[in-house]
């Protein structure tokens, strides 16, 4: 049994062990043949070798992230523990560029190795289709990317679309002229804005055109050109809409799709154009296709256990019933192969 002390240097203890020192906990769950105990700037840990000098190794990866951002999430210390190519990544420094800054003045970076992916596949292909479950930043980044390119003058205008379907509900006949009728669908789309475009900004772009937000069905006939194009939920566009939307593509334009094949809500069994979209469009050049997985879930960490739970149950009954996955293993995408 061997003893080792680490002390925090220049570093606030509340800041980073976090009110009432929550964050130790995570810790020691992650250690658990050690003995842990922070007291003001120390840590002290107690236990075998090997594994004392594990501890260390990790805490000084968890004291550089901290020194790069400010600031450390449990979320983020829970990444930094258990996904070594999380750890790459941030000991390479790849989300320490800020996409853009919100109205709060803080950064929108890339959180997960998968949207610093993204990013980078952005600067070099012109159609970046990203797949995967819900609360992975899909959407969130191809905003925060729109964002940086319309402040940068690489674009002229957004245009965010939305297939206008219901998540299995039938809401009827709603009240209002057709802006009214419409914003229902579209509210995520302006959540993500309004974190990042001061209000009245904001209310300016939208007016004059600069930004436009409206469902998928007004974009037949248009030619966009000089524009970020975002086609968010396009698991629910159909094979024809999902055809007219990619071939609407302009000069100088760049065009993102995301959505979650896991939760089509087409009518009447509709086929999903994004399933089919990413079976037919690989390997294409100028395009890229990603898959988002469990490991990038931003939102509470519990949605995490959702999304596998239903993942497996979706699997299960799946085999059962003999029916394919809407994505084969031999699809190519490499993120499948590897995902948990």
């Amino acid at each position: 049994m061997i003893e080792k002390i680490i002390i925090l240097e220049e570093i606030d203890p509340k800041t980073f062990f976090g009110t009432n020192n929550y964050l130790v906990d995570s810790i020691r769950s992650y250690f658990p043949k050690l003995k842990i105990i922070a007291r003001g700037d120390e840590i002290k840990c107690i236990g075998e070798e090997e594994e004392v000098d594990r501890f260390s190794r990790s805490f000084e990866e968890l004291i550089e992230y901290f020194n790069r951002h400010n600031s450390m999430s449990e979320d983020e210390l829970n990444r930094l523990l258990t996904d070594p190519d999380h750890r790459k990544a941030a000991s390479n420094g790849d989300f320490d560029e800020a996409l853009v800054f919100n109205v709060a003045g803080k950064p929108v970076r890339a959180r997960t190795v998968n949207q610093f992916r993204f990013v980078e596949e952005y600067k070099t292909n012109d159609l970046v289709i990203v797949f995967g479950p819900a609360g992975t930043g899909k959407t969130y980044t191809a905003i925060a990317l729109a964002v940086r390119a319309l402040k940068n003058k690489e674009v002229r205008r957004i245009v965010l679309t939305r297939p206008a379907v219901e998540a299995g509900e039938r809401l009827g006949f709603l009240p209002g002229d057709m802006k009214d009728k419409l914003d229902p669908y579209l509210q995520p789309l302006y959540d993500a804005l309004r974190d990042m475009i001061h209000f009245k900004k904001l209310e300016a772009w939208l007016e004059d055109g600069t930004i436009q937000i409206a469902p998928l069905a007004f974009m037949r006939g248009r030619t966009l050109e000089h524009s970020f194009v975002i086609l968010d939920e396009a698991q629910n566009a159909t094979i024809n809409q999902l055809k007219m939307f990619l071939t609407r593509m302009g000069s100088n334009s760049k065009f993102i799709m995301t959505g979650d094949i896991t939760q089509v809500d087409l009518p009447n069994r509709a086929k999903s154009g994004m399933i089919q979209a990413i079976k037919i469009l690989q390997g294409i050049e100028g395009i890229s296709i990603i898959e988002f997985d469990e490991r990038d879930i931003v939102r509470h960490k519990l949605v995490k256990d959702i999304v596998r739970a239903y993942d497996r149950e979706f699997r299960e009954t799946n085999a059962s019933s003999g029916q394919q996955d809407p994505l084969p293993e031999d699809s190519g995408l490499t993120n499948r192969e590897t995902g948990d």
